[in-house]
């Protein structure tokens, strides 16, 4: 299949490569957004040759260090339409969509996949042009909208990065925007990141006992992925940090930053959100969990 020709042509890279400088996070003010860079900025000689985005390369985002960054131009409020009305907006809209059994929960029963080619709303902040204008400055590339997610409750999910279901080949070229559709607090089954995360090796089937052979995907691959990042997070004594958003509010983060969900300590809380994914333009897309090529569409 094509899938596995392409597949088969991406090198190998296995756990123990250097360790590569990039950019983490937007992390916004409420409502509005400003734009800050967790980690240092690269500084790699051979960062231009190997194809790394564009805040990876020499020279790109100067200025802006430490752990939390610094931030810099917010967006006036409203500019990207995530203003408290538009939030509203999309929170009716797609609660509408789940009654009428027009949208639905996937197997997780967390996840509504996609509601972008329904929801006019979910569309419009995914296509937003500010939002991808930003999206494209930090990746050095045009980029692709790709996969909305939403949910209403929080995700519970253990600590993973995007880039095992959603890979490129160079690595690094995709990047997410999360954005909260309500204020949300500690007992609410929170989002939360592990900061210098992006920095590590990218983990690929190859890196743990996925399961898989030359004809078949492993049964248990996801569980035996999500067991391994644990490790990941103990050997690397990674810390987490919480992300208590407020309504409106974007996070914006790179491929390749170990994040999850807290568990929910209150019964009936809702956590709701909606995660948009991009590829960049150029790029091999693909998804290394399940071993299939990505299909865009493109307007």
């Amino acid at each position: 299949p094509a899938g596995d020709r392409m597949l088969q042509a991406r090198p190998d890279r296995r756990h123990g490569v250097e360790h590569r400088t990039q950019p983490a996070l937007v992390v916004p003010e409420h409502i509005g957004v400003s734009v800050d860079v967790l980690g240092d900025r690269a500084r790699d000689p051979q960062g231009e040759r190997r194809g790394r985005p564009h805040g990876e390369r020499p020279g790109e985002l100067a200025g802006q260090r430490g752990q939390v960054g610094v931030a810099q131009r917010p967006l006036q409020r409203g500019q990207l339409g995530l203003g408290g009305g538009a939030v509203d907006r999309l929170n009716e809209e797609i609660d509408q969509l789940l009654r009428d059994q027009s949208l639905d929960f996937n197997y997780t029963g967390r996840k509504v996949m996609e509601s972008f080619r329904i929801s006019p709303m979910a569309d419009a902040f995914f296509r937003n042009r500010q939002l991808l204008k930003l999206l494209s400055f930090v990746m050095g590339k045009p980029v692709i909208p790709f996969q909305t997610i939403n949910f209403i409750r929080g995700s519970e999910q253990s600590p993973h990065s995007d880039s095992i279901h959603m890979t490129t080949e160079p690595e690094g070229y995709l990047i997410a925007a999360w954005i909260a559709l309500e204020d949300i607090g500690p007992d609410q089954g929170p989002l939360e990141f592990y900061p210098g995360s992006h920095r590590l090796p990218f983990i690929s089937t190859k890196e743990y006992p996925s399961g898989n052979t030359h004809w078949t995907i492993g049964s248990e691959s996801n569980k035996k992925y999500e067991k391994k990042m644990v490790e990941v997070v103990q050997e690397q004594k990674l810390q987490p940090k919480t992300f208590l958003a407020k309504k409106g509010d974007v996070l914006i983060w790179h491929a390749n930053l170990i994040h999850g969900g807290q568990a929910i300590q209150r019964d009936g809380a809702t956590r709701k959100s909606m995660v948009a994914h991009y590829f960049c333009e150029g790029v091999i897309c693909y998804h290394e969990m399940s071993q299939r090529p990505a299909l865009i569409e493109k307007r």
